[in-house]
């Protein structure tokens, strides 16, 4: 059967929706690429979209911090010059996201968006070295193992859906298989030293160590029905 031509485009329109891809201004854009972006574009506008106590923490050369849960986003977003590069990203990616859509409603032509977030731009190696030690040392965490029962070890953040998902049952299952596992929680945004040397650059990432081995591994949301599984 033959279909008319409109028809076949308003079907590939439908797909490329579904997918996310209808966007021209919007190009997500991993942590390598993203970084010889900004290198290459004069006067680089780079809007960190965190809370200011994120961007205090750490953030990319000449960023400006906009929160994106701020109330003077759009009012803030809008002093940019809307015909050049705008260069957008969070932690991990979500806020980064809906900033840029924002962003392209209100007319920027051009809008780079970090992929993964600082997240992924840390375990790139792209952030500047520091000798500060902020939160839990390797040794500390090292320590976490010693243990003949498995560990499993969860990272998450306070501002992540997934995490705060999983949370409740991760929390009874720390005091249910106590005398089997071991379960240590670690707020990446306490622990930013551990997470850069781990090269942690997804949250939630849930780690499973038996005799101080990593068995097992996982990175985003998981069910508790299939957590528990890994832990029999």
């Amino acid at each position: 059967m033959k279909y008319p031509l409109t028809f076949l485009l308003l079907i590939s329109f439908t797909i490329l929706s579904c997918n996310g891809q209808t966007s021209k201004n919007i190009k997500t854009i991993e942590p390598a690429a993203f970084a010889e972006k900004i290198e290459k574009t004069p006067n680089a506008q780079i809007l960190d979209v965190r809370t200011p106590e994120e961007f205090v923490s750490g953030h990319i050369d000449n960023a400006t911090n906009i929160n994106w849960n701020g109330t003077d986003f759009v009012t803030k977003a809008a002093v940019y010059d809307k015909t050049k590069p705008v260069f957008v990203y969070c932690k991990s990616g979500g806020r980064s996201k809906q900033a840029a859509a924002k962003l392209e409603e209100l007319g920027f032509i051009t809008i780079y968006e970090l992929q993964g977030g600082m997240l992924k731009w840390d375990a790139a190696g792209l952030s500047k070295p520091t000798d500060k030690i902020i939160g839990m040392c390797s040794q500390e965490y090292s320590e976490l193992l010693n243990t003949d029962k498995k560990v499993l070890i969860n990272f998450y953040a306070e501002w992540c859906a997934p995490c705060k998902k999983m949370a409740p049952y991760i929390l009874q299952m720390q005091k249910e298989l106590a005398d089997k596992v071991t379960i240590v929680r670690v707020n990446a945004d306490e622990n930013k030293t551990l997470i850069s040397e781990m090269k942690i650059s997804e949250l939630p990432t849930l780690l499973l160590y038996e005799n101080k081995e990593v068995k097992w591994k996982h990175s985003g949301f998981i069910s508790e029905e299939d957590l528990k599984k890994q832990l029999q």
